[in-house]
């Protein structure tokens, strides 16, 4: 007797949802990192470079579907960040998939390379599945070390502050960081400082001769001056870039190396760990306290402007300069209740750049946030249209009369996106809209906030 339809279609479907053990999707000639949970920290979580990762299962249609763009988008970014894929179908690569919260396939996760080594930023991968999209996505996210000179700060920067290291500096008429001199500076960080000089910045210019953009200049350790220049002459692509600035220190392997000291250290506490584990168990184990570990020091919050009048006076007098502000909505829930609500991931953001800025002592406008419950920020936001329950972070130039919107795409307020935003606004590119008649208000009350904005404008 034949079994009913519905016990035959149900026994087919939990068949065709087990998975099937069989070979990843990818070859071993493909431009796709294929990496395992033995070699995920080595290569993904401790390296100096932005990665993607793809979680994926063999059987996966998705993911079969996915791998023609996933391969176009490994091809275009070779050299400047890594894309990766782990095959979730291996068991011994079931460890990884779950600690990664990996639910479906393919999952796709951005990893940026955070400030302690081996402790990487990881972001979910939301966008379109083409070749072009992922590329985008993984470029805004290479971290930015590349310093921007103008003029005014080219000699402070040529001078050692400490030891003397080599400098490259990439003379170009664009604005933006490309990514390729972003993933040089990451090559060769710490031993070859990166900076990059507007085409409009005439002296510096002049003073090592440039006549074509781009122009890359190489200088030794110490060395300043255009008779000590090295030019270099060849393609602007990454492996040869590497070979030029190798003339003067070697690139960092990758993932860096521990510094001679720690790695004696975890090598004097791996035979320590040996040694106790072949110890019997009727044996006590001597007990020492563990050093309790370094607190890293977190980048200083921005200033909050709590009062109408310090509004005001700091970023809407005539003769106010530039000021980000993010204008925070109403918390729908207590802080304390929420693990990490958009206002809070923006003002982090901001103070991270604002942070950075501080360590390279290069001049930047002020950032603040604006509570709801200010006045004047709810007056701001009726004349730029703008809606009092979302978060919204602006520019605004009070002495020349204009604001500018940061577009948060699909709520990215991550510090590389935002520090891109301020660095267009430094460098006068994009677009600005004119403010409103009614913004700029003429007579700023006295009061004890002091209108540092008043003293700053764009570089």
């Amino acid at each position: 007797m034949l079994p009913p339809k519905s016990a035959v279609f149900l026994a087919a479907s939990l068949l065709a949802a087990l998975p099937v053990q069989a070979d990843g999707l990818y070859t071993k000639k493909s431009p796709v990192l294929q990496v395992t949970s033995k070699n995920y920290d080595q290569l993904i979580a401790n390296s100096n470079h932005t990665s993607i990762v793809e979680f994926y299962a063999p059987w996966c249609g998705h993911c079969q579907n996915l791998k023609p763009a996933y391969e176009k988008a490994a091809k275009n970014l070779d050299g400047l960040a890594k894309v990766a894929a782990i095959n979730c179908d291996e068991d011994a690569n079931k460890p990884i998939c779950g600690q990664m919260g990996v639910r479906g396939f393919p999952t796709l996760k951005i990893v940026t390379p955070g400030k302690k080594s081996g402790k990487p930023r990881v972001e979910d991968y939301q966008g379109a599945r083409t070749a072009k999209a992922i590329v985008e996505a993984v470029v805004d996210r290479i971290p930015n070390h590349v310093r921007r000179v103008t003029d005014k700060d080219l000699e402070s920067w040529l001078t050692p502050q400490e030891e003397a290291v080599p400098k490259a500096i990439l003379f170009t008429d664009k604005g933006t960081t490309s990514a390729l001199i972003r993933a040089l500076a990451i090559e060769f960080l710490g031993s070859i400082e990166v900076a990059q000089i507007r085409n409009k910045e005439t002296a510096a210019v002049e003073r090592f001769g440039v006549t074509e953009f781009p122009t890359l200049v190489l200088l030794p350790a110490g060395k300043s001056e255009k008779e000590d220049a090295i030019v270099y002459s060849g393609d602007l692509k990454k492996a040869p870039l590497v070979e030029f600035l190798s003339q003067v220190a070697a690139p960092n392997p990758d993932p860096a190396p521990l510094p001679p000291k720690k790695a004696k250290a975890a090598a004097a506490d791996k035979v320590k760990k040996d040694d106790d584990e072949a110890q019997p168990e009727s044996e006590p184990k001597e007990q020492s306290p563990k050093p309790a570990a370094p607190v890293p020091v977190p980048a200083p919050q921005i200033e909050s402007l709590t009062t109408p009048e310090a509004l005001a006076a700091a970023c809407l007098a005539p003769k106010s300069g530039t000021c980000v502000l993010a204008l925070l909505p109403e918390e729908a829930q207590p802080e304390a209740e929420a693990a990490e609500s958009p206002a809070q991931v923006v003002l982090a953001s901001l103070s991270e750049v604002a942070h950075k800025h501080a360590l390279h002592h290069s001049k930047l406008f002020p950032l603040y946030g604006v509570s709801a419950t200010n006045d004047a920020a709810k007056t701001l936001r009726a004349a730029l249209e703008l809606s009092e329950q979302d978060l919204e972070v602006v520019a605004v130039n009070g002495r020349r009369g204009w604001w500018r919107k940061y577009d948060a795409a699909e709520g990215d307020y991550s510090p590389e996106r935002v520090d891109a935003w301020v660095d267009a606004i430094r460098l006068g590119e994009g677009s600005k809209s004119k403010l409103p008649e009614g913004v700029i208000v003429e007579k700023v009350e006295e009061e004890e906030e002091k209108p540092a904005a008043a003293e700053h404008d764009e570089l």
